[in-house]
């Protein structure tokens, strides 16, 4: 039963892939083959929303989701960005693996994901005026300064480099926490994508549940940061203090 789950469910999903990048190519042509960052993330918005309701993921919202600034959240698996622009029109700082994930990958770049390349520390600067720019137009930016996912026992310590144009702009900055329950499976093995685990046989476990639960936490914006280090501590603080509730 599990496995013709898992197989309905896959297909649900790249018809669903199938539909939005449709909509996506309509939308370019609409707008002369450009159009904004806001609208990308509408479009994932509308996409990641759609496509959750038919695989019957449920989303719990604990707090007030905001509409602009950063997002700093816990990262445990793929489905966190699906889980996030369900509920935020956003756009996302992933590191250049995401690109690669078939499916979530290619969605992501669609929506105007900014990709960091940990191996490059000198392209940090670029990353960081790309994110400034969005922030400065008013985009809802998400961030996951963990930097790799987790099984979920633990928030890694943040890394501070990507904090800083937020800083520098003074944008508010939004603590967020991601909790997966998982019906008819472990949410460390099922849910959660890390270590060596490898994408699609995951996927299948993962579709295969004959329920899945995510909520996301969010508190309270903060803003008035002098510098990164500063902000990345008091960020991760938050985000620990949220997994406790």
């Amino acid at each position: 039963m599990r496995i013709v789950r898992s197989l309905f469910r896959l297909l649900i999903t790249l018809w669903t892939a199938f539909e939005y990048c449709v909509r996506y190519f309509l939308l370019s042509v609409s707008h002369g083959f450009c159009h904004t960052r806001a609208q990308r993330a509408a479009w994932l918005h509308r996409c990641c929303k759609a496509a959750l309701r038919r695989l019957s993921i449920e989303i719990s919202v604990v707090g007030t989701a905001p509409t602009h600034g950063l997002i700093t959240a816990n990262h445990l698996s793929y489905l966190d960005i699906m889980v996030l622009s369900a509920i935020c029109e956003c756009s996302y700082v992933a590191k250049t693996e995401v690109r690669h994930w078939p499916v979530f990958g290619w969605m992501a770049t669609m929506a105007g994901t900014v990709y960091v390349d940990r191996e490059r520390p000198m392209a940090t600067a670029e990353v960081n005026d790309q994110l400034a720019a969005a922030l400065r137009g008013g985009q809802l930016v998400v961030m996951f300064p963990e930097s790799t996912s987790t099984d979920g026992s633990q928030v890694l310590p943040f890394r501070s480099s990507l904090f800083a144009a937020a800083v520098s702009e003074q944008q508010q900055i939004t603590p967020a926490y991601l909790h997966y329950e998982a019906e008819g499976g472990d949410v460390k093995q099922d849910v959660c994508y890390w270590g060596e685990m490898t994408f699609f046989p995951h996927l299948l476990r993962a579709l295969g549940l004959p329920h899945l639960h995510a909520t996301v936490s969010f508190g309270e914006p903060a803003t008035g940061f002098t510098d990164r280090k500063q902000a990345a501590k008091d960020m991760y603080e938050r985000v620990v203090e949220l997994s406790r509730r």
